[in-house]
C-alpha cells in the first residue's frame, strides 16, 4: 500500500529512496529497535552539546541547579521522542502521516505545517553553526576566516546536507553510523585536551538561583533537545518489523539520543562555569567559541567533529522536514520536498552567518515560540496513543471518509486552546513583534512580562499537560469507536489526499 506520489516514474530511475508518505511494506522493514541508537546517537553528539552548560548558566542558577535542570529536561524530553516512536512500528508510516489519527487527515495539515517551521529552523541553525565553526577555525590557523571561508564553508556542509538528507533512509544510517564513531572518539580527545581548564574551586561558587529560574532552564533544556525532534521520533522507527519490543523501541530511543548530551552537558557547565569571558563568547559563536583554548594542531580535527556533529543532526531534519512538507498538502515526490528544504536551509543560514548580530538571543526566541505548539501537538499525540489498543488502521489514515475522520474540530481546537494559553505564559525578548506574548502573567498574579515568572516559560509545559488531558478526557469514546470499526481493505487503492 503505498502513496502515489511514492511510484513517480521519476523517482525510480533516481539512486534515492522513493518512500514518501506510504506505508513501509513489511518486506521492506529490518533490524532491531538497538538500530535506532546510531541515527539517534549521530545527531545529537553535536560538541553545540557544551555550548549548552553556557546557556542554562544564562538564567542565573549553580553549577548543581543547571546541572539537575539539564538532566530532567535532556531525558524526559527524549523519552517523549521515545514513546512518539513507538507509534511508528505499530503504522509503518511517517511521523505526521500517524498524527492523522489524533487529527484526522486534512485535520492533520496545521500541526504538519507546525513540524515543518520546527524542522527547517533546526536544519538552519545547525548549517549555520557549522558554518561559523569552520570560519573561526580558519581564523585560528591564518587560512583566512572571513566571507569568502564562510562561502565557500556553508556550501560544502549544505551540500552535504541535502544529499544525504535527499537520498533517503538508508543513506542516512550508514551516515549517521560513521559520524557516530568518528565524533565520539574526537569528542573525547577534545575533553582530554581542555580538561585542565576547570576549576572547580570557581564553579563550585556559583550562585545559586530562583525556583523560577530553574524551570525555566530546565523548558529551555526540553525544548533544546527532545522537544525539537518529537514530530519526526516515528519516521525512523516505522522501518522495524510490527513484532518490535516497544520497550525496545522507547529505551534505545531515549538512551541513543540522550547518552551524548549528558555527557556533553556536564563538560560544558564545567567549562563555561570555570569561564565567565568563555560563556560569553559562546554565547556568540557557540562552536567557535570552544576553540579558544584548543591547542592549534587540534584544530583540523576540532572542525571535523564539529561539523559532522552539526550535519548529523541537520540531516534527520531535512528528511523530516521533507516528509512534514508532503503531509502539510505539497504534492511532490519526497526527494524534491527535501530539495525544497535545503534551499531554504541554505537562505537562513546565509541570514545568520552574514547578517545576524546575535545567535543566542533569536536562537531561544525561536525555541520558546515553537517549542509551545509543538508541546502541545505532542501531548494530543501521546495521549491520543495512549488511548488506542490496536495497530492504526494503514489505509484510513489516507481516506479523509475513513475512522480517523477528514478535519475533527476537537483537536484542532484544543491544540489552538493549549497554544493560546501557552503563548500567554512565555516571553520572547529577541523579536518585537512578538511583545505580545506573555499576555497571561499578568491576570494571573505571575508579575507580568518583566516579573520573576516572565522567562520561566511555563507556557511549554502548559501547553503540554493541556494537549494531553484534554485528549483523555475529552478523546476516549471516539477512540473507542473507531477501533470497533471492521479493518479497511488491505488491497484497496490509497486516494490521493
Amino acid at each position: 500500500m503505498t502513496d502515489p506520489v511514492d511510484s513517480a516514474p521519476a523517482a525510480r530511475r533516481l539512486p534515492v529512496e522513493t518512500h514518501g508518505l506510504g506505508v513501509i511494506g513489511d518486506a521492506e522493514r529490518k533490524g532491531t529497535p538497538r538500530t535506532l541508537f546510531w541515527p539517534w546517537f549521530g545527531a545529537n553528539v553535536s560538541v553545540l552539546g557544551l555550548s549548552y552548560g553556557a546557556f542554562v548558566f544564562g538564567f542565573g542558577i549553580s553549577f548543581w541547579q543547571a546541572l539537575t535542570a539539564g538532566v530532567i529536561g535532556i531525558v524526559f524530553s527524549f523519552l517523549l521522542c521515545g514513546l512518539v516512536a513507538v507509534a511508528g512500528k505499530r503504522g509503518s508510516a511517517p511521523t505526521m502521516v500517524l498524527s492523522r489519527a489524533a487529527f484526522g487527515v486534512r485535520g492533520n495539515r496545521l500541526p504538519s505545517v507546525v513540524s515543518w517551521m520546527l524542522t527547517v529552523g533546526w536544519e538552519t541553525v545547525l548549517c549555520a553553526l557549522a558554518t561559523m565553526a569552520t570560519a573561526t577555525v580558519f581564523a585560528r590557523l591564518g587560512w583566512g576566516g572571513g566571507t569568502q571561508t564562510k562561502v565557500v564553508a556553508l556550501v560544502l556542509v549544505g551540500a552535504l546536507t541535502v544529499v544525504v538528507g535527499v537520498a533517503g533512509f538508508d543513506l542516512i544510517m550508514r551516515v549517521q553510523t560513521v559520524i557516530t564513531v568518528v565524533t565520539g572518539v574526537l569528542t573525547l580527545v577534545y575533553v582530554a585536551l581542555v580538561a585542565d581548564h576547570i576549576h572547580w574551586s570557581t564553579v563550585s561558587v556559583l550562585p545559586g538561583g530562583s525556583a523560577q529560574e530553574f524551570i525555566g532552564a530546565l523548558v529551555f533544556m526540553m525544548t533544546g533537545f527532545g522537544l525539537g525532534w518529537v514530530n519526526a521520533a516515528a519516521d525512523y522507527s516505522r522501518y522495524l518489523p510490527r513484532g518490535s519490543s516497544g520497550r525496545g523501541v522507547v529505551g534505545w530511543t531515549a538512551f541513543g539520543a540522550s547518552l551524548a548530551p549528558l555527557l556533553l552537558l556536564v563538560f560544558g557547565l564545567l567549562l563555561a562555569g570555570s569561564s565567565g569571558r568563555l560563556s560569553a563568547a559562546v554565547a556568540a559563536d557557540p562552536i567557535g567559541a570552544l576553540t579558544t583554548i584548543l591547542p592549534i594542531w587540534f584544530l583540523v580535527p576540532f572542525a571535523v567533529v564539529a561539523v559532522l556533529g552539526l550535519v548529523g543532526g541537520a540531516v534527520l531534519d531535512i528528511y523530516s522536514s521533507g516528509l512534514a512538507l508532503l503531509s502539510a498538502g505539497l504534492r511532490v515526490p519526497r526527494y524534491l520536498a527535501a530539495l525544497a528544504d535545503g534551499v531554504l536551509m541554505i537562505a537562513g543560514s546565509v541570514y545568520i552567518v552574514f547578517f545576524a548580530g546575535d545567535f543566542l538571543g533569536p536562537f531561544m526566541g525561536f525555541l520558546t515560540t515553537l517549542g509551545v505548539p509543538i508541546a502541545a501537538w505532542c501531548g494530543i499525540f501521546l495521549a491520543d496513543l495512549t488511548l488506542r489498543r490496536r495497530a492504526y488502521d494503514e489505509g484510513d489514515l489516507y481516506r479523509p471518509s475513513g475512522r480517523y475522520g477528514d478535519v475533527p474540530p476537537l483537536p484542532l481546537l484544543l491544540t489552538l486552546a493549549a497554544t493560546a494559553v501557552g503563548w500567554g505564559l512565555v516571553t520572547n525578548s529577541a523579536a518585537h513583534w512578538l511583545d505580545w506574548q506573555g499576555y497571561l502573567l499578568g491576570p494571573l498574579g505571575l508579575g507580568g512580562r518583566t516579573g520573576s515568572w516572565a522567562y520561566a516559560n511555563l507556557g511549554v509545559l502548559a501547553a503540554l499537560a493541556l494537549g494531553f488531558l484534554g485528549t483523555l478526557a475529552l478523546r476516549r469514546g471516539r477512540v473507542r469507536r473507531q477501533e470497533e470499526q471492521a479493518p479497511s481493505p488491505s488491497d484497496q487503492e490509497v486516494p490521493a489526499v
